[in-house]
């Protein structure tokens, strides 16, 4: 089987041609969910940073583990940093949002994505997972093409999803369902 990280970098010149544009007002919703201003986002498995130019903070830092694809996010005026999500390179509660936009199933260390988001998120900021819902007809059916395709992609429903973001230790909330949904993680307050 082709493992995902290369085959996301040899596709990343083509990449923004080929895909949906990300959910921009999905994720922009989501971020209304910060109980703090949001300034510094990262944009995990971001690729060429699609899903954070869609919301365009101050600061937008796109971590993905494949090198074209750091490079695009790059091209298009973002910090990119080649690493894995899991090992975030950044230091505790450095962050206002971490957006996880469409890259999750194909995440091995799910876990460890989502405990080192936690790590990094301020008081109050937040996590924004979308991904798709492998009990919906599409998600089945996105589930074999990526199958055939080799990919060893990971689906969660939403309520599964929630309870992964729950065990990182983030207040979860589903704000949608559907094929797509999305799934919020709020870090708690410096007090609480």
């Amino acid at each position: 089987m082709p493992d995902d990280v290369g085959t996301f970098h040899r596709w990343a010149r083509l990449y923004d041609l080929f895909m949906l544009p990300p959910a921009g007002e999905r994720l922009a919703d989501a971020l209304e969910s910060a109980d703090r201003p949001i300034d510094r986002v990262l944009d995990i498995g971001g690729g060429p940073g699609r899903a954070v130019r869609a919301v365009d903070p101050p600061t937008g830092i796109v971590v993905d583990p494949a090198r074209g694809m750091v490079r695009r996010a790059r091209a298009h005026g973002l910090e990119g940093v080649q690493a894995d999500g899991a090992r975030l390179p950044f230091g505790d509660e450095t962050v206002d949002a971490v957006l996880v936009s469409d890259a999750l199933h194909h995440v091995h260390d799910q876990t460890g994505l989502l405990a080192a988001a936690a790590r990094v998120l301020r008081p109050g900021g937040v996590l924004i997972v979308r991904d798709f819902d492998p009990t919906t007809l599409r998600g089945r059916l996105l589930v074999a093409v990526e199958h055939l395709f080799g990919f060893e992609s990971v689906f969660h429903d939403p309520d599964g999803l929630a309870s992964m973001v729950a065990e990182a230790g983030l207040e979860p909330s589903v704000l949608d369902r559907g094929f797509a949904y999305t799934v919020v993680g709020r870090a708690g307050d410096a007090t609480a």
